[in-house]
């Protein structure tokens, strides 16, 4: 039987390696530990370097913003992941990805904003088919370099790795934030 109950909350006493680990990720740009960093606490050291993994893509990598929101909201698409979702939706928006491409993404649909399409693309059907065709690879490269490239696949399977996590611990979405997954449309 699946029940929605959150397998792994916040620890109720903290060892002193996860207190550690709570004072690192607080002192940084997240300026606290929720999401996959609760369960994640279980593995101090784990969560320590994956956050760090995710300090450098969010907030000084090489990814314009609006495109790093494109490949985690088509990640949460694919895991039906509903934390990643709910706490990346608005953030989107902020970051420029407009409101239609957003619930495109939700959809599992290809957004109508060109580059955004593009990294769509590389990421959406990497998940699929695990794989890069060589021309959605050609024409990804064309737009956005080799590096950014990379970095794009990098972030996916970053935040893979941490709708994974969530999904095994089901965590539960973000208090406040109302946007709930959307029903993809069914597979091409």
């Amino acid at each position: 039987m699946t029940t929605d109950t959150d397998r792994l909350p916040f620890p109720a006493d903290p060892t002193p390696e996860q207190r550690a680990a709570i004072d690192r990720i607080t002192a940084g740009p997240r300026g606290g530990v929720s999401g996959p960093f609760v369960p994640l606490l279980r593995s101090p050291e784990l969560m320590t370097r994956l956050q760090l993994v995710g300090e450098t893509i969010r907030f000084g990598g090489v990814l314009d913003e609006d495109l790093v929101e494109v490949v985690v909201l088509t990640v949460a698409r694919h895991w039906d992941q509903p934390y990643e979702w709910a706490f990346h939706h608005p953030i989107a928006l902020a970051k420029g990805v407009p409101p239609a491409d957003v619930e495109a993404v939700g959809r599992a649909e290809r957004p109508s904003d060109g580059r955004l399409a593009v990294m769509w693309d590389v990421v959406d059907e990497l998940q699929r088919t695990k794989d890069v065709s060589d021309a959605t690879y050609a024409e990804a490269v064309a737009v956005f370099g080799e590096e950014r490239v990379v970095a794009a696949v990098a972030t996916a399977g970053y935040y893979t790795t941490l709708a994974m996590v969530m999904n095994t611990a089901r965590t539960p979405p973000p208090e406040g934030l109302s946007a709930a997954l959307p029903e993809a449309t069914p597979p091409r």
